[in-house]
């Protein structure tokens, strides 16, 4: 029996309608299924893909060991991930071996910001693994706007909330156009940095792009909301243009 294939299969940033076509038909006839979640939650990729399974595939779901709880600083929150993506590698290399293919669902784009490229540092040396990319939640985000978000010789910048305050603002100051993920609990951090970096008046905040539940703002209008992990902060360019 020939070995199988691990397909990392961009979603993009929520709406099926924006998928690949290549992407919808690897779901729609996958056997084996597997993708990320928090415990105890369904899982936003999960969600994303409801009515286009198989009625007989099998889903293995990779619950994370930890999100917020220690700080990503903390050796112990490298050493959890690491143990639980050796693991998560183990069972789709045991799917492989026995020649079944498995998709992995990927929210965004694979490449970009995603957990599954954890996997695919970890799987790529050993057997087949194929990337299929999608449209990014940045570019869900930044549409959503109705805006361009750069023109002419604009440069954008793409930064994680994570960053320090100084880090963020820097970046910020020196870019014509930003966009900011992974932003939850950071939030204050993020407004701080785009103040002193001259952005803030002019910057939107997108939570759920291209999603049912999709709200667009201007961030000085959200006022002490809390915004969930799935929101973008995205300041356009205003560059050359004929």
């Amino acid at each position: 029996m020939t070995g199988g294939t691990i397909y990392g299969v961009g979603l993009g940033p929520g709406d099926p309608d924006l998928m690949s076509v290549r992407a919808d038909r690897l779901l729609r006839t996958a056997k084996h299924l597997a993708f990320f979640r928090k415990a105890g939650r369904s899982g936003q990729a999960r969600r994303i893909v409801n009515g286009m399974l198989h009625a007989q595939v099998t889903e293995f779901a990779m619950e994370y060991p930890v999100t917020t709880e220690i700080p990503v600083t903390d050796p112990a929150y490298n050493a959890a991930l690491s143990a639980f993506y050796t693991q998560c590698t183990d069972h789709l290399r045991a799917l492989v071996a026995q020649g079944q293919d498995v998709v992995v669902l990927c929210e965004g784009d694979p490449f970009f910001f995603g957990s599954f490229m954890h996997l695919y540092t970890r799987l790529k040396d050993d057997i087949p693994v194929e990337v299929v990319p999608a449209i990014t939640g940045m570019s869900g985000a930044w549409t959503a706007t109705g805006q361009p978000v750069t023109w002419g010789d604009d440069i954008l910048t793409v930064l994680m909330g994570t960053l320090p305050q100084d880090t963020l603002a820097d970046a910020m100051s020196r870019s014509d156009a930003v966009v900011v993920m992974k932003i939850g609990r950071h939030i204050e951090k993020v407004k701080s940095a785009l103040k002193t970096a001259g952005k803030y008046d002019t910057a939107w905040l997108i939570e759920y792009a291209s999603m049912p539940n999709q709200t667009v703002q201007k961030l000085a209008d959200a006022g002490d909301k809390i915004t969930p992990y799935f929101s973008i902060i995205v300041v356009h360019g205003q560059g050359r243009r004929p």
